[in-house]
């Protein structure tokens, strides 16, 4: 059987090459633009950046961010994401093991990781990463492990309607659009990866650290709560500590 660091270590390597193709996805679908081509260059002079200028992390370090041609800074997101997904799918082999629940945890976290950095910049939820990870959702549920595919689909079901009525009640009350159509489509994901309890657990967590930590800066600047960052991050606590947090909650509040 082969060595669980070995497989981490593979699967690490693959999120490292999967977090370069993220970083071209989350900042071009916001823009409508392809992820096949143009390929990519640099922000500064526009030429193609080579292969060998392309190795996830390694080239960035090699050249000290900057590009080779022109000597302008690349973003730090760059390796950062690159960094994060590879460390998403080794980590979830080695929580895991081989099976379809380290699986479905990586494709969930890469999704939400993507959507965070799309919205952070753009403030826009790509349908690519709400739409089609929401039909990635349902499809892994049919797998072994996890939740059934009658609960992916009761999360995904709950999680749309439920954020719609929120923005739908919110535009009412306060007469302009309170949330956005990203988010809600994104409820749709969380849920068939989640279902209904995670829906739930998700938009708490999600609402109390927006409003904790960017809802004092939304109040003196009055920016829109990049809401999708905050939901992303509800999203994977739920995933990794979500039945914990539930079991605590359930013995505080009904003990004995």
């Amino acid at each position: 059987m082969t060595e669980p660091w070995i497989l981490a270590v593979a699967a690490g390597l693959f999120g490292l090459l999967l977090g370069s193709f993220l970083n071209v996805c989350s900042t071009r679908w916001p823009e409508d633009r392809s992820v096949v081509s143009p390929r990519s260059a640099c922000p500064g002079c526009g030429e193609g950046i080579a292969w060998y200028d392309n190795i996830p992390v390694v080239s960035w370090i090699v050249l000290r961010g900057r590009c080779r041609r022109c000597n302008e800074l690349i973003s730090i997101q760059y390796p950062l994401v690159e960094f994060a997904t590879g460390a998403i799918w080794a980590g979830m082999i080695l929580l895991h093991g081989p099976e379809w629940e380290a699986l479905r945890g990586a494709v969930l976290m890469t999704l939400l990781l993507g959507i965070a950095v799309s919205d952070a910049r753009y403030y826009i939820i790509p349908d690519q990463f709400s739409v089609g990870g929401a039909v990635l959702g349902l499809g892994l549920a049919f797998m072994p492990g996890g939740i059934t595919w009658v609960a992916a689909l009761a999360g995904a079901a709950t999680g749309f309607l439920l954020l719609w009525f929120i923005a739908w009640a919110g535009e009412k009350v306060f007469k302009k659009e309170a949330m956005g159509g990203g988010d809600i489509k994104m409820m749709a994901l969380i849920g068939a990866f989640l279902g209904v309890p995670g829906v739930l657990l998700t938009l708490f967590l999600g609402s109390l650290f927006g409003a904790a930590i960017f809802g004092p800066i939304s109040m003196k600047t009055g920016k829109l709560v990049p809401f999708g960052i905050f939901l992303a991050l509800g999203a994977a606590i739920t995933w990794l500590v979500g039945d914990a947090i539930v079991g605590w909650y359930m013995a505080w509040a009904f003990p004995g």
